[in-house]
């Protein structure tokens, strides 16, 4: 028990002193000063940080570090160093000071005391340095600075504030206000001052502008002249360049224009000569036609009428004869227009020559293919006639007089023509009793007839009127006319003898 006494004993001073600890610690917040007195001579401030107080020996006092705000008015009006009386107007920030040394003068003036008792002394501090600068300075240079009236105080107050334990943080003048409106004539001079400095700086300015608008002016009108100057020579140079360009145009435009005139000449020419060929190709075409035809003609003739046969052959020939000439006519035609062509293209620029001598070629060609159409119709043409004269060589009295019964109708229809042209026929009849106009004019016709029979038989020794009567039985009985070799031949009454 013994051995555990002096434990006991220091446990028991352990925890007292844990205690004596707790019960002692402080912390103090930035804008608070915890003042520690009591166990030393000197007591001990704590501002932001913490610290131990030990109890029942020392005791802790607090100094709030927080902005104190005053407003300081002067109670009564202050005649300032030219003798005017005004009232002053100004805010104030004042706190109490960091510095230990001047916090403990704030600890012995301040303690334990309020902000408002602390803004009441400083009001009065204040207010007094504020008469007292207020009397070393004339009105216009406060209300013209008012920086340096409020540095003046501030620095006139800091001294008496300081001895307190307070710093003065700012010190604004709000206002200043006099009784005989002495700052505002004040302020009616330098508003005049300013306005006529105005009006000067004005006439000044409006002087400069237009010096200057002038000048600039000149410069713009300068410039425009410069300008249009400048226009005028782009735009001649721009009409030469026009000019070149459309005399460039115009030149490749005529070269090519003559190209075209050359190529056109080109084609024209190869369209002809294309032509002619296809115009020789036909004419060969229609020629080896009619010679088929012919041939064709021939061998029908073993199954059809000879005679009909050939007399067809011969108006088919005849055609073709006469569309061959119509051909060869339009032939030389188109060449003679082609050679009228080719001598009014011989004055042309050397350029078409080349074109000519081509043309030329072509209608050379078409001369040798006309040569050779004429060629072939002239072969044609004989072996027609030799077929026409073969043909003719079998002919005997009945087809001459076939041939010649055919064409007895074209023969009436020709000369009774001229009475069918007539319009109007006016007839006077005749006193002698030979009949009257009417039947003269009627009668004419068969008399030419007539005439005609007795100039064919004078002609060819064959009677047509004994031929058209020869089926009559006068004919047969009385004079014995018989007719033979004639088959299926119309006489002139639509009927086929017996």
């Amino acid at each position: 028990m013994e051995r555990l006494l002096p434990v006991i004993v220091a446990l028991i001073v352990v925890a007292l002193i844990v205690v004596l600890f707790c019960i002692g610690y402080v912390k103090a917040p930035p804008d608070m000063a915890f003042i520690i007195s009591g166990f030393k001579k000197k007591s001990k401030i704590v501002i932001g940080k913490a610290s131990i107080r030990i109890p029942f020996f020392e005791r802790m006092d607090k100094l709030n570090l927080r902005l104190i705000p005053i407003d300081v008015k002067t109670s009564n009006a202050v005649p300032t160093a030219d003798y005017i009386n005004i009232n002053v107007d100004a805010t104030v920030n004042v706190k109490i000071s960091s510095d230990p040394e001047t916090l403990r003068l704030a600890a012995e003036n301040f303690l334990n005391k309020n902000t408002e008792y602390i803004a009441g002394v400083a009001r009065e501090v204040l207010e007094g340095n504020v008469r007292e600068i207020v009397g070393r300075m004339k009105l216009e240079e406060m209300v013209s600075d008012r920086q340096k009236f409020a540095t003046l105080v501030k620095e006139n107050a800091e001294p008496d504030l300081r001895a307190m334990g307070l710093d003065i943080i700012s010190f604004n003048v709000q206002n200043f206000v006099d009784g005989n409106e002495v700052i505002e004539n004040l302020g009616i001079d330098n508003i005049v001052k300013i306005k006529k400095a105005a009006a000067i700086a004005r006439a000044e300015s409006e002087r400069d502008i237009k010096v200057a608008q002038a000048s600039a002016d000149k410069e713009s009108n300068d410039a425009a002249v410069a300008a249009q100057t400048e226009i005028a020579k782009k735009q001649n140079e721009l009409a030469i360049k026009k000019s070149e360009l459309q005399r460039e145009a115009d030149t490749k435009k005529a070269i090519a224009d003559a190209a075209y005139q050359i190529q056109k000449e080109e084609q024209r020419k190869t369209i002809e000569i294309t032509t002619a060929n296809a115009d020789i190709a036909k004419q060969e075409r229609e020629i080896e036609l009619k010679q088929k035809q012919v041939a064709v003609k021939e061998r029908a003739l073993e199954a059809e009428i000879k005679k009909q046969a050939e007399a067809d052959k011969y108006a088919a020939q005849q055609r073709a004869d006469a569309a061959l000439y119509q051909r060869q006519k339009d032939a030389e035609a188109k060449q003679f227009e082609v050679q009228r062509e080719a001598e009014a293209r011989k004055a042309q620029a050397e350029a078409e020559r080349f074109s000519k001598e081509q043309e030329a070629a072509g209608i050379r060609a078409v001369g040798e293919a006309e040569a050779s159409a004429i060629q072939a119709k002239g072969i044609a043409e004989a072996e027609a006639m030799e077929k026409k004269a073969e043909a003719y060589a079998k002919y005997n009295k009945a087809a001459v007089a076939e041939m010649m019964i055919k064409v007895l109708p074209e023969i009436a229809g020709k000369i009774a023509e001229p009475l069918g042209a007539i319009d109007k026929i006016t007839i006077i009849s005749g006193s002698d009793g030979e009949g009257n106009g009417v039947n003269q004019i009627a009668g004419n016709v068969p008399v030419v007839m007539a005439k005609v029979f007795e100039s064919m038989k004078e002609a060819t020794g064959i009677d047509l009127a004994d031929i058209i009567n020869a089926d009559s039985y006068d004919a047969r009985v009385n004079r014995n006319i018989h007719v033979s070799g004639i088959d299926a031949v119309n006489l002139s009454v639509g009927e086929k003898p017996e």
